[in-house]
């Protein structure tokens, strides 16, 4: 396990500086000028003199490869720059953002997993039938739907129209202070969104792999010997149709990220979404590289995270090996 991390790691280096490069690169080469965006209105009536002494002041007269190497030898030291746009440190700018972003995700995460398993079981308990091709039909209209288009559809249902969950934002509007209840109640409509976003992949996974299971001699031995449907079902099928969704998880890490960003803005809820948003129309170059790191190294740890536990729970496979 140790080997495979530490294989793992070393290759994410040169993906990091790959991925960091092609960052400042895109950047530099968009139409939006950083020092306007610092600005703001004051640079609508601000004179040549005083932008390019703003923009020698940021440093965005540099070429971006200047920047890109800069930025990266003070990242190895810690210290991920200062933002010009959030006007504070990078390095706050994601500390404030990350844990309602990480929270966020690990909710949705779960409930699509849980739920998708249920669902995958039930479809597959009996193929063809009545309950199968709902659960069926169900997941391919979801996966078909884009992740806005259910947000602004459950807001327009429980918070608009039966009024029973907040339209968005992290607490209720009057309230000062951040609880516990508020936060519980806040999160159940974009948690819910990304969560149903996901669902699909999973449940369609796990029909197919217990299915499978359900069809092999073990199981169906395990039948002629009298042993109950409940245990066969959860005891032998589950555990050996769950083998393909565990490799499921490292793929569904990009596609959970950037629902989440979509998630967040429209719920306005406070995680990364936002800072993400001004730091690309803004060019802001440090902010950018650091999320770009952020969620790379999300991605990379997700795919270890899949082969690990594939490495875990198949005997087949040995860690040693991988």
């Amino acid at each position: 396990m140790a080997r495979l991390a530490g294989r793992r790691a070393l290759f994410a280096v040169p993906v990091v500086l790959v991925v960091t490069f092609g960052v400042f690169a895109i950047a530099a080469a968009s139409p939006f000028d950083p020092v306007k965006a610092y600005a703001g209105t004051a640079a609508l009536g601000a004179d040549q003199e005083t932008l390019d002494r703003l923009r020698d002041n940021l440093g965005v007269d540099q070429s971006f490869v200047v920047r890109w190497w800069d930025w990266l030898a003070a990242a190895l030291t810690g210290d991920l720059g200062h933002s010009p746009v959030m006007r504070q440190p990078v390095a706050e700018v994601i500390g404030e953002r990350l844990v309602w972003s990480a929270l966020l995700c690990a909710v949705a995460f779960a409930v699509a997993v849980l739920v998708g398993t249920l669902l995958g079981v039930l479809a597959a308990r009996r193929p063809g039938s009545m309950l199968d091709r709902a659960i069926t039909s169900l997941a391919y209209t979801l996966e078909a739907a884009p992740v806005f288009w259910i947000a602004l559809l459950a807001v327009w249902l429980f918070a608009l129209q039966w009024d029973v969950l907040p339209a968005g934002g992290l607490t209720d509007t009057a309230s000062e202070q951040v609880t516990p209840g508020q936060v519980a109640s806040h999160i159940v409509l974009p948690a819910g969104v990304l969560a149903v976003s996901q669902l699909p992949w999973f449940t369609l996974y796990v029909r197919q792999g217990v299915g499978d299971a359900l069809a092999e001699d073990p199981v169906r031995g395990a039948r002629a010997r009298g042993i109950g449907e409940g245990t066969v079902l959860f005891g032998h099928a589950l555990r050996s149709g769950l083998l393909p969704v565990l490799t499921l998880i490292g793929s569904r890490v990009p596609e959970l990220i950037t629902g989440a960003l979509l998630v967040e803005t429209v719920f306005s809820w406070p995680g990364i979404a936002a800072a993400t948003v001004e730091a690309a129309t803004a060019v802001d170059f440090p902010l950018l590289a650091a999320l770009t790191v952020l969620a790379t190294a999300a991605v990379l740890a997700g795919n270890l995270l899949a082969d690990l536990l594939y490495g875990l729970f198949d005997p087949r496979v040995k860690l040693s090996e991988m």
